[in-house]
C-alpha cells in the first residue's frame, strides 16, 4: 500500500500537481469517462464499483493523501458523480466517506460546499443518518482512525453552518431538551428542580413521541453521548510511555475541536452543555495520559479552551450573561450544598462542613479534606449529589469511572473557585513574548494547509454573550499581531546578523533599519501597586543605542513618537563569526533568540536627562551619536518576570542586547487591544435594536426601518430626486398623490409622506391583519427659504439620476434602525452614501453622524463628495493622519477647522463691523462674538421690525418695501437692481432672504464665540469635536485606536455611516458603535447604515491559520448577510461595457446597467488595436517554465510578465495614453516581476513609459480603470484565485477592455470558476489584434472584423517581434532618435529574481509599499 504522507516539518506545504501529471493521472482518465463536464456526450454510466475503487485505491489507499483527494474534488467528483447517484439505504460505505472527504476538502479550500447538496437534499437525512451510525459504530469499519477524523470534521462542519437549512434540521435533533434522555436520572430531576419549565416541555416531548418512531429517536438523542463515550474509550486507551499512533491523537484533537465548537454557541450549548458535565468529558481528558506526553501538547491547550467554555459565564436557561457577583452566588451554593450533605450524612468531613467558603474553596484544602477519604466514602458523596450512578444501578452506565483518583479530583475540580475571566484579562500582559511567539499551534509560521486543527478561537455566526463576542476578538487580533511582530523580529535579526565572538560576547555583522543593538539598559522606576492590584502601577527603564547610521534613518529613531511599540530582544548566538545566514531556516536556532519584551516609548532623554515633551517648539538638538529613551515596560509582564526570577530563574531585563522599532502604521496593536479590554471592562451598552443581531440571535429582520416602532412617516428627501418624473419613476407599484395643483410648484425638494407607515402607527398591533398593505405616498414639494441675494448663496444640488433601489437604500439610510446596502462593482455606493449623509444633516439638523471607512482613500473620496453638497463647512470634520490627502484645497483635520473658525470669525465680524457703518450705530460691534450679539438685539432686528410694521401699516405697496428697507447700502455689492419691484410677494421674499443672510452672520458668529473664552488649540478642536461639527469622519483603525480619549471627552453621535463594510474586521466594525458613553444605560445610537460588497474580498488577515482556521477574515458585514438579516442590493453599474460586466454579473440578484454604459461614445467605440473588448489569453510555458517559486509563496511567471509588458507597449505606440491602462496580478512576486520588466523594457522610453499601475488585484479593490491587463501566474494549481470574491474583483476593474493572461485549461475546469471561464472561453484564446488602427478607434464596439484584417498572436515571442518591428516604424515615422531596446525573450530578457527579503505569506497581502522593488541585502563581511 503506498502511502504519501508528508514529514510534521513540512506539513504546511503540500506539493501541488502540475497540470501534465494532471492530465496523465488516472483520476482524470476516470473523470473524462464517467463524470468530467467537457466529456459529458461520451461518459459511461453510473457503476458503484468505480466509486469503491476509487475510495479504496486514492483514498483510503494514499492514506488520505491531500494531492490525490485534491485532485477528485477538482474534477467535480462530487458534484457530477457522487451525489447524483446516492441512493439513502443503498450506498455503500466507502460512497458515503467519498462524499464526506469531499465536503470536508472543499471547506479546506474554503470554497462553498453546500451547494451540491442543495441540488438535490432528499437524500441528505438518509445520508446524515448513515455518518451518524458510522461516527459510533464498534466493527472493522471504525478501526481506521483517519476515516473516524473525517467524519468528526463533516460534523463540525454541519454544526458550522447552522445558516443551512438543510444542516439546521439535522444538527437542532441532536442537541435539543430531549437528549436528556442520556442523563442519570437523579440527575435529571435535579436539573428540572433547578427550571421547573423544562419539565413540563419534557412532558410534552415524551406524550408527542410516535411509538413506532421512538427507538430511532431515542438513538438520536443518545447520539452525542455515545460519540463522548466512545471517544473516553480511545483516549485512554493512549498509554503514558511507548509507541503512540498519531491518528489517535488527530482524533482527540478533532474530538474536542468538535466539544468546543458546540459549547460555544448557544443553540447548541443550552442542553448539551449538562449532558457533557454528566458524563465529566473534561475531567477524564484531564486526567488522561495524552496529557503528560510531548505528543498531547496541542490535546492539552484545546483541553484548556474546553474547559473555559464548559464554565463560560452565562445562563444556559436564560442566554444571559452572568456578573462575578453571580457565578460567586452559584459557587457558594455547590459548596454550602456539599457542606450541609456532609454535616449531615460524612462525620468524616464535620471540619469541612463547619468551615466558611473562603477558607475551603480552593485545591489544596479541598485536596487536604477530601484527600484522606476512602473510596466508598468518596463515592457516596458524588452519589448523593447526582455525579455517579448509585450503588445497583451501575450496570445502566457501566463506562463512568469509579476509582479513587477520578472522584477525588471530580469533587475537587467542581468546587474549587475560579478565577474571574475579567480578572484573568486585566492581568494578562498585552505585549507577545517569545513563549507565544514561536508557539507552532498558536501561531502556526507556515501557510496553513487546514489539515490540522489548532488551539484557536473562532468567529462563526453566533457569540455567547458580549464578553465572549470580544473575548475572541481580542485573542484573535493579539494573536495576528503576533505573528506580523514574529516576521519584524526575524526579518531584524536576520539584518542584524549576531554572531558569537570568542570571547562569548555577541558581536553584529550587518545593520537593520529597524533594529540596533543596545549599549546599556537599566530600569529606573518600579511605582507601587494600586490598592487591589498586585502588578506595580508603573515600570520605566532607560535604553542607550549608538546611532551612526545615515541621517535619515537617525531621525527615524530620534522622531520616535509617545506611545510608539518597540521590542527589546535578547539573542545568544551559537554561530560563529563570518557563518552565513539563511532566512529559509529557523531564525530562533541561528540567532539563538531567548527573550522578546514589548515596551512603549515615552520620549527621548536631552543632554540633562529630561524627556524631551512634544510640541510646537523645535527639538534640542544632541551632540553625538548616543541616545538615550525611556520606555515604559508592561506592569504585568515585570510582575511575572520577577517571579519568575525569585525562583532562580535568570533576570530577563539584565540580558537585553537589541530594540527593534516598527512601522508606525503596522504599529497600533496594542492601543487596540487596550481598547477592547477597555470595553470589557465597561458596560458594554449595545442599542437594544441591535444587542440580538449582533451577537447573532432572534429575528434577523428586527432592526429594519419597517419593524422599528419609532418609523418615521414623513421624509424630507431634500434634492434626491431631480425632479417629479424621478420621483414618480423611483417608486414602482405606488400610488403617488400631489399636494398641489400648480404643475409650476412641482420642483425639488419634496417631502414625501408614506401612507402605510400613518396606517400601522394608527391600527399599532393590528397592523399586520391586513391582507395586503395599499402602498400610496403622499408628495409635497416644499420651497426652501432664499439665503440671500448673492448668487453664491443657491444651495449646491445633487445632480445624479438615482435608481428606485439606490432611493430605497436612500430612505432605509433615513430611516432609523439598521442598513445593509451591497453595492456591485460600479453601482455608486458611494454617491448612495454621500446623499443619505446629505439628507440626515438637512432632516435631522441637531444630529451627528460618524462617517468610518477602513482606507484613507476611501474615507477622502467619500469627504470630497460631501464637502461639494450643500454642507456647511464648518459642520465638517476629519480625523487621523489621512487628511493630507484630500483632493481639496481646504483642511478638514482638526488644526485646520479651528484655523478655518478662528479666520471665518475675523470675516463675519468684519462684516458686521460693516454693517455697523452702514446703519451708523456707534461702537466696536465687529470687535468681538459678543459685542456683536449686542449689536444685533438691539440694532439691528428693531430696525428689521421696525421695517415689517411699516410694510404691514400700509396696503401692500412695492414701493414701501424698497423705500422703508434698512439695510441697502449694506448689500450695495448685490446683484441689481436688489428689488425688481415686479410684485410685492417677490420683493418681501427678498427682503426677509437679505435679513436671513444678517441673521446667519450672528448666527455664526454665537457658535464661534467660545473659540473666544477657549484659548489653546487643543481646547477649542475639542470644542470643535464635541460641539460643532455635524458630520464627523475617521478610518476604523482611528476609532480603534483613540476610543478612550474620545470617549473622555464627551464625544457623541446619533448615526453611523460606513463605506467599505465588507472589507473592516469584525472588532474594528464594532468598536465604532461604542465612541461614546451611554446616557441613562442606554446607548442614544439610532441608525447603523453600513455598505459594503461581500462578493468582493474581505479584510486582510496575513496569517493564512487566522483568516482560515478562525475565520478571522469574515467581516461583521458577511456574517449578518449569512445571518439573513435583510439588505438592500443596487442593481445598476455604470462602470464596466455590457459584455465586460457579464463576467460577474451572474454572481449578484439582479444586475443592470445603466443606460450611459450603452450610449456613451467611448462604450460605443471598440478598443483601438483590439479584436475583442474581453478575451482569455492563454499563455503557454516559455524555454519550457511556467510559474516558478524562487521563495515560498512568492510565485512568478515570466511568460506572462513579458507577455503582458508587450501588450502594453503594442498599446503605447498605438496611441493608448498610459494612465488608461493597468496591470494586475493575483500575487506579489509577479508584481514585483512585472515591475522589474517594465524598467528593462520601457519605463526610460518617452514613447512608452510606465503604465498607470501595475499592483495586485486585492491592492487595487475599490480602484477602476479604462483597460486591465491581468496575470493570473499559476500553471500548476489554480491557487487563490479559486475564491471566488478575488475574480470578482479582478474582472470588474475594467471599464471598457479586460485581457487575462492564463494557462486557460487549468482555470477553465475549476468548478467555482466556471460561470466567468465558459464566457471566456468562447472567445479565441489567442490574442487577436487589428494592425493599422489607432487610438481612439473609429470602429464600433461588436461591429465584426473580417479575419484578414486581424492578426492572430500565436505566442509571447511572436508579440515581441511584432511589437519590436512596429516600434522600429513608429520611431523611423518619428524621427531618428535611437532608443535602447531589448526584445523580450532575448538574453538581455528579465530573469525571474530571488527575492532576499521576507515575504508576506499571505499571497494577496502587500507588505510593502507601491514603490518598492526587491534588492539583494548583502552583509559588508560577506563581500571582503
Amino acid at each position: 500500500m503506498k502511502v504519501d504522507v508528508a514529514a510534521p516539518s513540512d506539513k504546511a506545504k503540500i506539493p501541488l500537481p502540475t497540470l501534465s501529471q494532471i492530465n496523465a493521472d488516472r483520476i482524470t482518465l476516470l473523470a473524462n469517462q464517467y463524470w468530467a463536464p467537457q466529456t459529458k456526450e461520451n461518459h459511461l454510466p453510473y457503476d458503484a464499483a468505480i466509486v469503491e475503487s476509487i475510495y479504496q485505491a486514492e483514498i483510503l489507499g494514499s492514506n488520505f493523501s491531500v494531492r490525490r483527494i485534491m485532485m477528485l474534488e477538482f474534477s467535480q467528483y462530487l458534484e457530477n458523480y457522487l451525489w447524483p447517484h446516492y441512493e439513502t439505504g443503498q450506498a455503500s460505505h466507502s460512497h458515503m466517506m467519498s462524499i464526506i472527504v469531499m465536503i470536508n476538502e472543499k471547506f479546506r479550500e474554503r470554497v462553498p460546499a453546500w451547494q451540491a447538496l442543495l441540488k438535490k437534499p432528499d437524500h441528505f437525512p438518509g445520508f446524515f443518518e448513515q455518518v451518524l451510525q458510522a461516527s459510533v459504530a464498534e466493527d472493522h469499519t471504525s478501526n481506521n482512525m483517519k476515516e473516524q477524523t473525517s467524519l468528526l470534521l463533516f460534523l463540525n462542519h454541519c454544526f458550522g453552518s447552522m445558516e443551512v437549512q438543510l444542516c439546521r434540521d439535522q444538527v437542532k435533533r441532536l442537541v435539543s431538551l430531549s437528549m436528556w434522555i442520556s442523563l442519570q436520572e437523579g440527575r435529571r430531576n435535579q436539573e428540572f428542580k433547578a427550571v421547573p419549565k423544562w419539565r413540563k416541555y419534557w412532558r410534552a416531548i415524551q406524550k408527542k413521541d410516535k411509538p413506532d418512531l421512538i427507538d430511532k429517536l431515542n438513538w438520536e438523542r443518545r447520539y452525542l453521548q455515545r460519540l463522548m463515550i466512545k471517544f473516553m474509550r480511545i483516549l485512554e486507551s493512549i498509554p503514558e510511555t511507548g509507541d503512540i499512533s498519531d491518528d489517535k491523537v488527530r482524533y482527540c484533537e478533532r474530538f474536542l475541536e468538535l466539544m468546543i465548537d458546540l459549547e460555544a454557541l448557544l443553540p447548541t450549548r443550552r442542553f448539551f452543555n449538562t449532558v457533557m458535565d454528566d458524563c465529566h468529558l473534561v475531567v477524564r481528558s484531564q486526567l488522561a495520559a495524552l496529557t503528560r506526553r510531548p505528543e498531547g501538547q496541542l490535546f492539552s491547550q484545546l483541553l484548556q479552551m474546553l474547559k473555559f467554555y464548559a464554565r463560560f459565564e452565562i445562563s444556559d436557561e436564560t442566554g444571559d450573561p452572568m456578573t462575578d457577583k453571580d457565578m460567586t452566588l452559584q459557587h457558594y451554593s455547590r459548596i454550602t450544598s456539599l457542606q450541609k450533605a456532609a454535616f449531615a450524612k460524612f462525620p468524616d468531613l464535620r471540619l469541612f462542613a463547619l468551615a466558611n467558603v473562603a477558607s475551603v474553596d480552593t485545591r489544596e484544602s479541598l485536596q487536604k479534606h477530601f484527600g484522606n477519604l476512602s473510596d466508598k466514602a468518596l463515592r457516596a458523596i458524588a452519589t448523593y449529589l447526582n455525579l455517579v450512578p448509585p450503588e445497583g444501578k451501575e450496570d445502566e452506565a457501566p463506562w463512568h469511572r469509579m476509582d479513587k483518583q477520578f472522584l477525588k479530583e471530580l469533587l475537587i475540580s467542581r468546587h474549587e473557585r475560579r478565577i474571574s475571566q475579567l480578572e484573568e484579562l486585566n492581568s494578562m500582559p498585552l505585549y507577545p513574548t517569545e513563549e507565544i511567539i514561536w508557539d507552532e499551534n498558536v501561531v502556526p509560521t507556515e501557510i496553513y494547509s487546514g489539515e490540522n486543527c489548532l488551539a484557536l478561537p473562532k468567529l462563526n455566526l453566533q457569540f455567547l454573550t458580549l464578553h465572549d463576542y470580544l473575548l475572541r476578538n481580542f485573542n484573535l487580533f493579539r494573536l495576528e499581531s503576533t505573528y506580523e511582530i514574529r516576521q519584524d523580529i526575524e526579518d531584524a535579526v536576520y539584518r542584524l546578523s549576531p554572531w558569537r565572538a570568542e570571547d562569548g560576547s555577541v558581536y553584529f555583522g550587518g545593520w537593520a533599519r529597524m533594529a540596533h543593538p543596545i549599549q546599556s539598559f537599566a530600569v529606573v522606576e518600579v511605582a507601587k501597586p494600586n490598592i487591589g492590584e498586585k502588578a506595580p502601577s508603573r515600570v520605566r527603564a532607560d535604553v542607550t543605542v549608538t546611532l551612526s547610521v545615515r541621517r535619515e534613518i537617525k531621525q527615524e529613531w530620534e522622531n520616535l513618537r509617545k506611545h510608539d511599540v518597540c521590542f527589546l530582544v535578547t539573542v545568544r548566538p551559537s554561530q560563529s563569526i563570518g557563518t552565513r545566514y539563511d532566512y529559509k531556516k529557523s531564525m530562533v536556532e541561528q540567532a539563538g533568540i531567548v527573550y522578546v519584551r514589548g515596551c512603549e516609548v515615552e520620549g527621548m532623554l536631552d543632554a540633562s536627562g529630561r524627556v524631551i515633551e512634544e510640541g510646537p517648539e523645535p527639538r534640542p538638538e544632541l551632540d553625538g551619536d548616543s541616545r538615550t529613551f525611556r520606555l515604559l515596560l508592561d506592569p504585568n509582564q515585570y510582575r511575572l518576570d520577577l517571579d519568575r526570577a525569585s525562583k532562580g530563574h535568570q533576570d530577563v531585563y539584565e540580558t537585553f542586547n537589541i530594540v527593534m522599532r516598527r512601522k508606525p502604521k503596522e504599529n497600533n496593536f496594542k492601543a487596540v487591544l487596550e481598547t477592547i479590554r477597555e470595553l470589557m471592562n465597561t458596560e458594554c451598552v449595545v442599542p437594544e435594536w441591535l444587542h440580538d443581531i449582533v451577537l447573532g440571535y432572534g429575528d434577523p429582520g428586527q432592526a429594519h426601518y419597517t419593524r422599528m416602532p419609532n418609523e418615521i412617516p414623513t421624509l424630507d428627501f431634500n434634492d434626491t430626486f431631480l425632479d417629479m418624473e424621478h420621483l414618480r419613476n423611483s417608486f414602482p407599484g405606488h400610488e403617488i398623490k400631489v399636494k398641489t395643483d400648480n404643475p409650476q410648484k412641482l420642483v425639488r425638494p419634496f417631502k414625501v409622506t408614506f401612507e402605510n407607515v400613518l396606517r400601522k402607527q394608527e391600527l399599532g398591533d393590528n397592523a399586520m391583519d391586513e391582507d395586503e398593505p395599499r402602498k400610496a405616498i403622499v408628495v409635497e414639494p416644499h420651497v426652501q427659504p432664499k439665503r440671500g441675494p448673492y448668487l453664491y448663496n443657491e444651495p449646491k444640488k445633487n445632480n445624479i439620476l438615482f435608481t428606485p433601489t439606490q432611493v430605497e437604500a436612500i430612505r432605509s439610510g433615513m430611516q432609523p434602525g439598521l442598513t445593509l446596502v451591497v453595492g456591485p462593482p460600479g453601482t455608486g455606493k458611494t454617491d448612495v452614501a454621500v446623499q443619505i449623509i446629505s439628507n440626515l444633516y438637512h432632516n435631522f439638523p441637531w444630529q451627528r453622524t460618524l462617517v468610518v471607512t477602513h482606507s484613507n482613500q476611501a474615507l477622502n473620496q467619500l469627504f470630497e463628495k460631501v464637502a461639494e453638497l450643500d454642507v456647511d463647512e464648518r459642520h465638517l470634520l476629519r480625523l487621523g493622519h489621512g487628511e493630507e490627502e484630500l483632493q481639496t484645497d481646504k483642511d478638514f483635520s482638526r488644526y485646520g477647522r479651528v484655523n478655518y473658525v478662528l479666520s471665518k470669525r475675523l470675516e463675519l465680524l468684519g462684516q458686521v463691523a460693516r454693517l455697523q457703518n452702514t446703519l451708523e450705530a456707534g461702537g466696536e460691534a465687529g470687535a468681538t462674538c459678543e459685542l456683536a450679539h449686542h449689536f444685533h438685539v438691539y440694532h439691528v432686528r428693531p430696525r428689521w421690525q421696525a421695517f415689517l410694521r411699516a410694510c404691514r401699516s400700509q396696503p401692500k405697496s412695492i414701493e414701501t418695501i424698497s423705500k422703508e428697507f434698512p439695510f441697502h447700502e449694506f448689500f450695495n455689492d448685490a446683484p441689481k437692481p436688489l428689488f425688481p419691484g415686479k410684485s410685492y410677494e417677490e420683493d418681501m421674499e427678498i427682503a426677509e432672504s437679505c435679513y436671513r443672510y444678517i441673521d446667519h452672520i450672528f448666527e455664526e458668529l454665537e457658535e464661534f464665540r467660545a473659540f473666544e473664552l477657549l484659548r489653546s488649540g487643543l481646547d477649542r478642536s475639542k470644542y470643535l469635536l464635541v460641539k460643532e461639527a455635524k458630520i464627523i469622519a475617521m478610518t476604523c483603525t482611528h476609532a480603534a485606536l483613540k476610543r478612550s480619549e474620545l470617549v473622555q471627552m464627551g464625544f457623541k453621535y446619533d448615526n453611523i455611516l460606513m463605506e467599505e463594510s465588507a472589507q473592516i474586521l469584525e472588532i474594528e466594525t464594532f468598536i465604532p458603535l461604542l465612541l461614546q458613553n451611554p446616557q441613562d444605560g442606554r446607548s442614544r445610537l439610532k441608525r447603523w447604515i453600513m455598505i459594503g460588497d461581500h462578493h468582493q474580498l474581505p479584510p486582510v488577515v496575513k496569517n493564512m491559520a487566522f483568516q482560515k482556521y478562525s475565520n478571522m477574515e469574515q467581516s461583521l458585514f458577511t456574517r449578518m448577510v449569512r445571518l439573513g438579516v435583510p439588505y438592500v442590493e443596487l442593481d445598476a453599474q455604470g462602470r464596466a461595457r455590457p459584455s465586460i460586466c457579464n463576467l460577474y454579473r451572474w454572481r449578484y440578484r439582479a444586475l443592470g446597467d445603466l443606460s450611459h454604459v450603452c450610449n456613451l461614445p467611448e462604450y460605443r467605440a471598440a478598443n483601438a488595436g483590439l479584436r475583442y473588448d474581453f478575451q482569455l489569453v492563454n499563455v503557454e510555458d516559455f524555454n519550457g517554465v511556467g510559474e516558478t517559486e524562487p521563495s515560498p509563496y512568492f510565485y512568478q511567471n515570466l511568460a506572462e510578465a513579458e507577455y503582458v509588458v508587450a501588450v502594453f507597449m503594442y498599446m503605447r505606440l498605438i496611441g493608448w495614453p498610459a494612465e488608461k491602462i493597468s496591470i494586475l496580478t493575483t500575487y506579489n512576486g509577479q508584481k514585483h516581476l512585472i515591475r522589474d520588466v517594465i524598467d528593462k523594457r520601457c519605463a526610460d522610453n518617452p514613447l512608452i513609459g510606465r503604465p498607470h499601475k501595475v499592483t495586485t488585484v486585492d491592492k487595487y479593490q475599490g480602484q477602476q480603470n479604462d483597460i486591465a491587463l491581468i496575470s493570473l501566474v499559476r500553471t500548476r494549481a489554480v491557487g487563490h484565485v479559486r475564491d471566488l470574491r478575488r475574480l470578482i474583483v479582478a474582472a470588474s476593474r475594467a471599464r471598457l477592455g479586460l485581457y487575462i493572461f492564463a494557462r486557460a485549461n487549468l482555470f477553465r475546469n475549476c468548478f467555482e470558476l466556471q460561470p466567468t471561464f465558459n464566457q471566456l472561453v468562447e472567445r479565441p484564446l489567442e490574442l487577436e489584434l487589428v494592425p493599422g488602427e489607432r487610438y481612439p478607434a473609429q470602429r464600433r464596439g461588436g461591429a465584426a472584423v473580417p479575419d484578414a484584417l486581424a492578426l492572430r498572436v500565436r505566442d509571447m515571442p511572436h508579440l515581441a517581434r511584432y511589437v519590436y518591428d512596429l516600434y522600429l516604424a513608429v520611431v523611423r515615422d518619428a524621427a531618428p532618435s535611437e532608443a535602447q531596446w531589448s526584445a523580450p525573450g532575448s538574453a538581455r530578457a528579465a530573469a525571474a529574481r530571488e527575492p532576499a527579503r521576507h515575504v508576506p505569506a499571505h499571497p494577496g497581502g502587500d507588505s510593502d509599499d507601491e514603490g518598492f522593488t526587491p534588492t539583494e541585502i548583502v552583509n559588508e563581511l560577506d563581500e571582503a
